[in-house]
């Protein structure tokens, strides 16, 4: 063997390597794209989550004050009645 033929098997050998390299390095980032995608998902989801929490929330509050002034309300006019 001389050194043309292992200069050239050298080559061939990193030809292939670096397609090899290139070839994995875009599967990463297609599968860096899907979870960037996901991520972005996922997030859209707590803020709309995190929206309907604050708006169950007020309505709780409500029902809540509601609820009081009625039984209030109850107790008086049964206290009125015992009376």
């Amino acid at each position: 063997m001389n050194d043309d033929d292992t200069a050239g098997s050298v080559a061939v050998a990193l030809a292939s390597l670096k397609g090899s390299v290139d070839t994995g390095f875009a599967k990463l980032d297609g599968r860096l794209d899907v979870a960037l995608e996901r991520q972005i998902g996922t997030e859209r989801e707590i803020k709309e989550l995190k929206r309907k929490l604050v708006q169950l929330e007020a309505k709780m509050w409500k029902l809540s004050l509601t609820a009081a002034l009625i039984g209030g309300g109850g107790a008086t006019g049964a206290w009125q009645l015992m009376g």
